[in-house]
């Protein structure tokens, strides 16, 4: 996602001059187009996150829009406190970008991921995450942070082109139509690929409606609302449970009086093995590859 990421901030920098991004110090062999296409307004704040969101929130304060970028785990856990106080608390166009978010920095271990961003940063007030499953969709996601221009944090990762079909329904994404309707997946981020590797098991094809939520705090539609009660409901997300998706969704399900008939949710389980392995490893630790999820699926209908 960085590529399309890079692109589309070179372009929305071109076409806004109160566009200012800022780097702590990392970006390499990705944003030197944006670095030449903004110019003076393309700063490297250095290894000093709450020094560069403090500088961002200073230059929101005097009009300007500003994205700071870095990996999830420093983007998002060095600098909370200068975020929610600086940033969110006065409602300020200040815009986090975290690459890697999740296992995505897999080897590098857990000072490199980020299994609890989205439960810090979307409890804060005033703030909108927004999570891309699919590579397409962060333009328009980048689009809609500018527009609205209130604190926001994106979290990249890597993910496929959304699938042919798919529908927009609110904040979430409608990428499979089931043929049988057996029940529903929803999923957050570019584990969404593991569920579509999933569904290719031949005892699955067609039994489940396939959504991806694209923001937290969770706001969900009524219609499907309406439309998941009474099925059972498979949750994916390589986030911890706690602030999760699973947990913002089961709650609204359950406020509305649209309890699903079963529900299971698989999260991010930190580090089971004590081991750290590539991103596929720690999806495996935590059955979120498309094995287990397949055998989740199975069980969920039987």
């Amino acid at each position: 996602m960085r590529n399309e990421f890079a692109a589309a901030i070179e372009r929305i920098g071109r076409e806004d001059e109160k566009i200012v991004f800022l780097t702590g110090d990392l970006g390499y062999n990705a944003l030197e187009s944006v670095a030449s296409a903004l110019g003076p307004r393309f700063i490297n704040a250095g290894v000093a996150e709450q020094n560069m969101v403090g500088m961002a929130a200073g230059l929101a304060y005097r009009g300007y829009k500003v994205f700071c970028y870095s990996i999830a785990p420093f983007a998002v856990y060095r600098c909370l406190e200068q975020f929610r106080n600086d940033a969110c608390l006065h409602n300020m166009p200040v815009f986090i970008v975290g690459n890697g978010g999740g296992y995505g920095y897999g080897i590098m271990g857990s000072t490199h991921h980020a299994i609890e961003d989205l439960a810090c940063l979307s409890g804060l007030q005033n703030v909108k995450t927004y999570i891309p499953a699919f590579a397409d969709e962060v333009p328009s996601m980048l689009d809609q942070i500018v527009a609205e221009a209130g604190p926001a944090y994106l979290r990249l990762g890597v993910g496929p082109k959304t699938p042919d079909g798919a529908e927009i329904s609110g904040t979430f994404k409608h990428v499979v139509h089931s043929t049988e309707s057996k029940g529903t997946i929803v999923s957050l981020g570019p584990v969404t690929a593991n569920v579509m590797t999933a569904l290719q098991d031949k005892s699955l094809a067609g039994q489940f409606d396939v959504f991806t939520a694209m923001n937290l705090p969770l706001d969900l539609p009524a219609e499907l609302a309406g439309q998941w009660a009474g099925k059972p409901m498979l949750v994916v997300e390589e986030h911890i449970a706690i602030g999760g998706l699973g947990q913002q969704l089961s709650a609204q399900l359950l406020s509305n009086g649209n309890a699903p008939s079963r529900f299971v949710s698989l999260t991010a389980q930190g580090y089971p093995s004590g081991r750290y392995g590539d991103q596929k490893y720690h999806q495996q630790q935590s059955g979120l590859d498309p094995a287990n999820i397949a055998q989740q699926l199975n069980a969920l209908t039987n």
